[in-house]
């Protein structure tokens, strides 16, 4: 693009969209393709204090609360956590007026927590959720929202019988790029949806959960006992403590993990309540270190037609012994075009087929005789004119600004609600919608079997 047309194409866009210099899309489309930037919604916040507690303070408990103090008029009061050292490091980073302590029953009982963080593994979600709506508290809990369906039930049943603001930590569905692809997805932009594809690859000892265990960590430092919950009782390990995900009993695996991530922006943009068939299967290859869940999994979901969209099939994959060094994508496919998302960021590609269906290259044309090809271009001609077949190709690419955080617009979208009253984007049901289909990903891998769906009562059938 000249420099002249790159300055036409900024003034039309005006101040709603600029070109964007660098960045995953701009890399991928090169110096000519135009990425418009999408400006996010400046929201409003009023000056009344809200008070928050986070519950586990491991990667995502301490990533959530950074966020969330990032919203004006939020201040951190408590923290819980079974291992001393997350909370010695949450005075050292938030203060030492921060209270702490093991016990999270501690802080649903003080007067001056207006909503919970719930970060702790997959299997405390829906106890502590509970409780704390129960409490009064405002509940931001991290994906996915239950470890078991029948627990999802639960936690809904518990948000409509409390009132309380309940908000799934799946902070894409809050993305500006995502707001924006459901717009231009829903005004036909890709034609009639078909087939999703996504894999997010990863090919790292962190990437496949092989977090760093403290030098401290012993029965003194952890209340190991409290982390176990219901689950069967094992000697104290600091491995399955810190490395919690590579355990059935209290994680959920590559699909609650991260399967969760696309089903929830999927069903964002869509529509959709859900699949109605889902089928996996995937191995442990790489990372034998005494984990019981597989470090690859491809799962295929099949999705019935619905008012909100038609039938199309959709086939996920992650695969942490990605020798190529990882890498992720996904794609909805459609009659007319492809939207290819990225995190914040997306492009549509459009191959458009034309009324002409063209002739020669590899078709029968070419075992015509002389005589036979001439009257076959005289009919072609009369019926087509010129048009020699070829597909009418297009594509556009929309990202976020640089710096853009959708996990900040997603707790925003939280505390707008906790002051406003106004839905919460996420809700329970929401959250089960997405979680449910991962969760029987995993009933599917381990019995072998095809788990047939229901996404309307969120069930297995």
């Amino acid at each position: 693009m000249s420099d002249q047309s790159r300055r036409k194409f900024i003034r039309h866009l005006g101040g709603t969209a600029a070109l964007l210099g660098m960045g995953r899309l701009a890399a991928m489309g090169g110096d000519r393709e135009e990425v418009h930037i999408l400006q996010p919604e400046k929201k409003y916040s009023p000056n009344d204090k809200i008070r928050i507690a986070g519950i586990g303070m491991g990667i995502m408990g301490f990533g959530d609360v950074d966020t969330a103090l990032k919203v004006p008029g939020v201040e951190l009061v408590a923290a819980a956590d079974l291992y001393d050292g997350h909370l010695g490091r949450v005075k050292d980073v938030y203060g030492r007026n921060v209270f702490t302590t093991r016990d999270y029953r501690e802080l649903l009982n003080r007067k001056d927590i207006d909503a919970v963080i719930v970060a702790t593994p997959d299997h405390w979600h829906d106890t502590i959720s509970i409780a704390a709506m129960e409490s009064g508290k405002a509940v931001y809990c991290e994906k996915p929202m239950v470890q078991q369906i029948e627990e999802g039930h639960k936690v809904i049943a518990a948000q409509q019988r409390t009132k309380a603001v309940f908000q799934v930590g799946s902070q894409r569905v809050s993305s500006v790029a995502l707001a924006e692809a459901r717009r231009r997805y829903q005004a036909g932009e890709i034609g009639r949806l078909n087939v999703v594809e996504a894999r997010m690859d990863r090919h790292s000892a962190l990437g496949a959960w092989q977090y760093s265990i403290p030098a401290d960590a012993s029965p003194k430092t952890i209340d190991f006992d409290a982390f176990l919950k219901d689950t069967a009782k094992v000697p104290f390990d600091p491995v399955r403590f810190f490395r919690w995900r590579n355990y059935r009993a209290y994680g959920t695996g590559i699909p609650g993990d991260l399967f969760v991530h696309l089903i929830s922006g999927l069903h964002f943009i869509t529509g959709s309540l859900g699949p109605e068939r889902i089928y996996a299967s995937g191995n442990l290859v790489q990372w034998k270190d005494g984990r019981d869940v597989p470090d690859v999994v491809v799962a295929i979901f099949d999705y019935p037609e619905t008012k909100e969209h038609p039938a199309f099939q959709m086939t996920l994959r992650v695969n942490f012994a990605d020798g190529s060094g990882g890498g992720e994508y996904t794609r909805l496919i459609g009659t007319e075009g492809v939207l290819e998302l990225g995190w914040n960021d997306f492009r549509i590609k459009k191959h458009k087929l034309p009324e002409a269906p063209g002739y020669g290259g590899w078709d029968t044309y070419n075992t015509f005789t002389k005589a036979e090809q001439e009257k076959f271009v005289q009919q072609y001609n009369s019926k087509y004119g010129s048009n020699n077949g070829n597909a009418v190709e297009t594509s556009s690419a929309f990202a976020a600004p640089h710096g853009y955080d959708d996990r900040l617009d997603h707790f925003r979208n939280f505390f707008e609600s906790m002051r406003t009253g106004k839905p919460v984007v996420e809700d329970a049901t929401f959250g089960l919608r997405a979680a449910g289909p991962a969760l029987a990903t995993n009933e599917s891998y381990f019995t072998k079997k095809l788990i047939n769906w229901d996404p309307v009562k969120m069930r297995i059938l």
